[in-house]
């Protein structure tokens, strides 16, 4: 009896399988296990282009950010290889910094900002990280 392994399946049924999944959760999963092959479909666009760190809680609907943990690997390893293709983020605003601050992103066209704090957000559009982003890039 022969046993399929996920890492002997095609690159066109990686790909279908983990769309489904939430980018961030591939990203996370996927960057960094020592293998070739999953590093380098993580590295695909497809995974990256759009990318939401906001959580919604299944009981109260309440929108949160993600764990400090995930949110420290991103900024540390994950955003800065795949800075040029994201295109569209989603951030909490306790976050906005850690993932803003992360690297430059020349693609970035929608950034969605959630739980809005009137006295930590203003300080991203003046200052030095969100200029980063190209404001003249979003709409």
């Amino acid at each position: 009896q022969r046993i399929a392994h996920l890492l002997d399946l095609p690159i066109e049924i990686l790909f279908l399988i983990l769309k489904k999944l939430d980018n961030i959760d591939v990203l996370y999963s996927l960057f960094g296990i020592n293998n070739q092959r999953l590093d380098i479909v993580a590295q695909q666009q497809i995974f990256s282009n759009i990318l939401s760190f906001v959580a919604i809680s299944q009981s109260t609907d309440d929108i949160c950010s993600i764990s400090d943990s995930i949110l420290n690997r991103f900024r540390i390893d994950i955003l800065p290889r795949i800075q040029q293709n994201v295109k569209s983020l989603s951030v909490e605003s306790a976050s906005i910094e850690c993932i803003l601050g992360s690297g430059i992103y020349p693609s970035l066209t929608e950034l969605e900002i959630f739980n809005f704090n009137r006295e930590i957000v203003p300080r991203y559009f003046t200052g030095e990280i969100f200029m980063s982003v190209e404001l003249k890039r979003l709409a």
